[in-house]
């Protein structure tokens, strides 16, 4: 916080000094701090964090080869996200908190599964890191409200990527909230990557199948093709009843479609034909397995950024929360670049060991 900052200054001038303030004089106060968060223009730190990216390129640290995505929930500075506060409407969508009118109402699970009961919701921000996973250093970054869905932003993400540092032929790991169909073909179209990402099944019946792939109806019954048809970009398989034409027969599960009165009588099912590149991926293969598990090192840096007390904000609009943000990837980006520049033999992830060292 900004309190213990001024403490830490005034009871450190050599540090003080160093940071370049003039030490004769009273240092800034409490209010001046919070204003710099407040007003501070937000393209500088993205410059500064892709100068220490480039640099850390340079030296062969970090690689675009393997890219991950996730984002992080960062709570806001109300009153309505104390666990504590027992009101029946404090995450009402209207319920706006006065304190940060910039947040907005999200809801973090405990993972991407559809029948995930874990969750919570809570007013605040999300911080979208895109991470290298062979280093687990940060490659860029972008700060949201909590209610922005992670994959609206990720094509945004590479695409400013890719502006600084190339991420042509890359491979991109996400979980099951990044299974976008637009991302696969983006990433394929215009990068010549590969994306390496789990199926989302979004509440899809699985239906019983014959070898041939037929699904059978409810009376038990091998269903026939009735014909292709294309919507929104996608092509499916219809299959109807094999007694929709017959006369004299009735069906055996005396389904309500098949004595409707109408010449083709029965149910119908459809199966979407794997045409693209979210369904042509063989998710049950060594290699993406193997792949997909470098994923957990975007786990391990949301563990380092959140260590820096950014889970929980004290400041109270989104230009600040944007700011601080990116001031944590820079000071970890600075001690990766500390520990490659003195030749340290200490790991460039541990921050805690390079500050005992300075």
């Amino acid at each position: 916080m900004v309190t213990e900052l001024v403490d830490y200054l005034n009871n450190n001038l050599l540090i003080a000094h160093y940071c370049g303030f003039d030490i004769t004089v009273p240092l800034p106060s409490y209010w001046t701090f919070d204003r710099f968060l407040k007003n501070f223009d937000h393209s500088v730190l993205s410059d500064i964090m892709k100068s220490q990216v480039l640099i850390l390129s340079e030296q062969g640290i970090i690689d675009s080869s393997f890219i991950g995505l996730d984002s992080t929930p960062v709570a806001a500075n109300t009153s309505q996200n104390n666990p504590k506060s027992f009101l029946s409407n404090k995450f009402k969508p209207d319920n706006q908190p006065k304190a940060d009118q910039d947040c907005k109402l999200g809801v973090h699970t405990a993972s991407n599964q559809s029948n995930e009961k874990n969750y919570e919701f809570y007013w605040g921000y999300k911080n979208h890191v895109l991470v290298d996973c062979i280093s687990g250093l940060p490659v860029y970054e972008i700060t949201t409200t909590a209610d922005v869905h992670d994959s609206s932003v990720a094509l945004d993400i590479l695409a400013d990527t890719h502006a600084f540092l190339p991420i042509t032929e890359c491979t991109f790991l996400a979980d099951k909230g990044y299974d976008v169909k637009n991302i696969y073909n983006q990433v394929h179209t215009l990068y010549q990557g590969e994306c390496i990402i789990p199926l989302n099944v979004r509440n899809t019946k699985n239906p019983k199948l014959l070898p041939q792939g037929n699904p059978i109806c409810e009376a038990g019954l091998a269903m026939w093709k009735d014909g292709k048809f294309s919507d929104h970009g996608r092509t499916r398989q219809k299959f109807c009843c094999p007694l929709k034409s017959s006369k004299n027969d009735e069906c055996p599960c005396h389904h309500k479609n098949f004595y409707n009165g109408k010449k083709h009588r029965g149910c119908t099912k459809y199966i979407t034909i794997p045409d693209d590149l979210r369904l042509s991926i063989d998710r049950n293969s060594k290699y993406f397995k193997s792949t997909y598990s470098l994923r957990t090192e975007c786990e391990r840096y949301n563990s380092r950024f959140k260590n820096t007390g950014q889970e929980r904000m004290w400041v109270r609009n989104k230009n600040s929360v944007a700011n601080l943000n990116t001031l944590a990837h820079i000071s970890l980006l600075a001690v990766a670049i500390a520990a490659i520049t003195t030749h340290s033999s200490q790991s460039y992830r541990k921050l805690k060991a390079r500050k005992r060292i300075a």
